[in-house]
């Protein structure tokens, strides 16, 4: 962390059981006379409006100069860190807090700390753990960094490989490809079909074969894979849910929740939250797909309503998107379905070891 004077570290200093940059507060050294934080120390944030955060910590593990706690936070120095790290990040540490922490304020004092009681082993042991829990630390660290720096590749890819409002080509293209693109309403390239519910009062009509999506599944998945609730070919013939195609159609939400999106795997329906985008004939659906983020700029501006926010069929038909040949389509569309699978793989692996820390975290500690 760059320093200009002291600087005072803030509950916005700790994220994900490490320091970071955020929104930093330096003071002039001679305001600043509180004990300079140590590597090894552990950074506690001891009062705050929000009850959740209380016990939100971080390790120092790198030398930090000219550096303090602030007033609403905590540090606590301890002869093996690591154990104490990982000692704070269990459900028995959680139940402390809740039993310790003021009534009327969320805070815990120094006389709150001292109430609280663990079981703990020997110092020998307490650096076995320690040294597990560190490495784990470790890894959970370098799998995050990896995954934003993956996403932050892709969002500059996106900015490069489509072009700027106003210009007729990207920045960035795949060799051979020259031509300029064409700027088309989203009706030109796809056509917008909206979804519908079964009557509920009728059950023939429902827990049939048929999946049927609600906004409410969309939007952490590139591809929609399975539903919650199904419906019947009753139902789906007494409704105004129609069935959608399997790997050309992007479900899109356009209520309440507008603009997310994902790529039906197999067919199916949705109800009356989507008008949702099934590509013509030549039109790369995962080309399309990687421009979600621009149609829902698009699709937000034009939306909607007293109640909740809303978009019609019509003004999604109207949305512009730049096209390409159906070629280069297919190169845009193939390398971002590279690049998604890349960072889904990413997240899976950190949410493994997280599963893993957070198992391990169960059965060391009593």
């Amino acid at each position: 962390m760059k320093s200009k004077g002291v600087l005072v570290l803030r509950s916005s200093n700790v994220k994900d059981g490490a320091l970071i940059d955020a929104d930093n507060v330096y003071v002039d050294p001679d305001v600043a006379t509180s004990e300079k934080v140590k590597v090894g120390d552990i950074v506690m944030v001891v009062r705050n409006g929000s009850k959740a955060l209380i016990g939100k910590h971080a390790e120092v593990k790198q030398p930090m100069a000219d550096t303090v706690v602030g007033a609403f936070m905590a540090g606590i120095r301890s002869p093996c860190p690591s154990f104490a790290n990982a000692l704070l990040n269990t459900s028995e540490f959680d139940k402390e807090i809740a039993k310790n922490m003021g009534a009327t304020i969320n805070q815990l004092t120094g006389y709150m700390f001292k109430q609280m009681v663990f079981f703990m082993p020997g110092k020998e042991e307490q650096e076995k753990i320690g040294s597990l829990f560190s490495t784990l630390e470790n890894t959970i660290t370098l799998h995050q960094r990896k995954l934003e720096a993956l996403k932050k590749l892709k969002r500059t890819l996106l900015q490069k490989m489509f072009p700027k409002k106003g210009h007729l080509k990207p920045e960035l293209r795949f060799f051979g490809f020259t031509n300029d693109w064409e700027q088309r309403e989203l009706k030109d390239v796809a056509e917008i079909v909206g979804g519908g519910t079964p009557s509920t009062s009728v059950p023939a009509y429902w827990n049939g074969s048929i999946d049927w999506y609600s906004p409410t599944e969309i939007g952490q998945e590139n591809f929609a894979k399975g539903s919650k609730r199904k419906i019947s070919n009753e139902g789906l013939n007494n409704s105004s849910a129609k069935l959608l195609p399997a790997h050309k159609t992007i479900l899109f939400t356009s209520r309440a929740t507008i603009g997310e999106a994902a790529i039906l795997e197999r067919e199916g329906a949705t109800n009356q939250g989507f008008q949702s985008i099934v590509t013509k004939e030549g039109v790369d659906v995962y080309f399309l797909y990687s421009y979600k983020h621009h149609l829902k700029k698009q699709a937000l501006i034009k939306a909607s309503g007293s109640t909740f926010l809303e978009i019609s069929k019509n003004e999604v038909e109207g949305l512009h998107v730049p096209v390409p040949s159906g070629e280069e389509q297919a190169k845009i569309g193939s390398f971002f379905k590279l690049v998604d699978k890349a960072i889904t793989l990413h997240q899976r692996k950190l949410e493994i070891y997280k599963k893993l820390k957070k198992g391990l975290l169960q059965k060391m500690f009593i």
